[in-house]
């Protein structure tokens, strides 16, 4: 039986059991693997565009004895399944950008896709926003330290009509319980139901960023250029913004 870290496992959990899900950038096909062996998926595609991890995914599969559920295809993003062939897409370990553009590449196969469960490495804001503009309800967040890195995954589902129109409500600009006004950027930027429950896990990541945002600055800072001073400004309001939010939360930590 295959054993799943805890990132891979907190995807896994999210999978709703009789699913048919399709793994974009399987790598091993560890994920599929796990959820055929425990009976929560019917089929599944694990697609990989390199050909070292297709090749392992592919034997993972045929170890496991799981090629009649789970199929190991090669190509680029969704381009490993048809319209209507999985309700179910898992994308984890890569930048949100890429993800990003990975489901807009392939927004004709999305028809009949219930469930998107992402886990992007870094730029987590460009998922929320592609999700907000195409359609997908942000049903909810995670946040986990494993080895020493941060992850989100985040859940969405299919919008129905009625809640499209709604859809921009889980990012309108709010006063926090301690006071302060958050701008529908920063909820997107850190995510609108981890601000709410902010776990300690999540203050650690946004310490983190303000460094690395600090060290920005001071490269800039180096030069004279115009558009570096401009940029100077931009990045420290975001700092004064990011700092602004966690002072405020933290005020009303239990």
């Amino acid at each position: 039986m295959v054993k799943l870290s805890k990132r891979l496992q907190m995807i896994a959990d999210r999978v709703p059991k009789g699913s048919k899900v399709a793994d974009i950038g399987s790598d091993h096909a560890l994920l599929p693997t796990y959820l055929a062996q425990q009976g929560i998926i019917v089929a599944a595609v694990a697609g990989e565009v390199n050909p070292g991890p297709f090749e392992a995914a592919q034997r993972q599969v045929l170890e496991s004895g799981l090629s009649k559920i789970i199929q190991v295809r090669s190509g680029d993003g969704l381009a490993v399944i048809e319209p209507g062939e999985v309700n179910v897409i898992t994308i984890a370990g890569m930048g949100g950008s890429l993800m990003a553009s990975i489901l807009e590449a392939g927004k004709s196969k999305l028809s009949g896709v219930q469930h998107l469960i992402l886990q992007p490495n870094v730029g987590e804001d460009h998922v929320r926003r592609w999700l907000l503009s195409n359609g997908w309800k942000l049903e909810s967040e995670a946040i986990l330290e494993e080895d020493g890195k941060i992850y989100e995954i985040l859940t969405a589902v299919a919008a129905s009509k009625d809640e499209l129109a709604t859809l921009d409500a889980l990012y309108e600009e709010r006063t926090l319980p301690g006071g302060c006004t958050v701008s529908k950027e920063r909820l997107q930027q850190m995510g609108p139901y981890l601000m709410q429950e902010a776990p300690e896990v999540w203050f650690v990541k946004w310490e983190s960023e303000l460094k690395k945002l600090a060290m920005i600055v001071s490269q800039l800072k180096l030069s004279t250029a115009e558009a570096s001073i401009i940029k100077v400004e931009q990045v420290s309001q975001e700092m004064r913004e990011i700092k602004e939010v966690l002072a405020c939360l933290q005020k009303v930590k239990p």
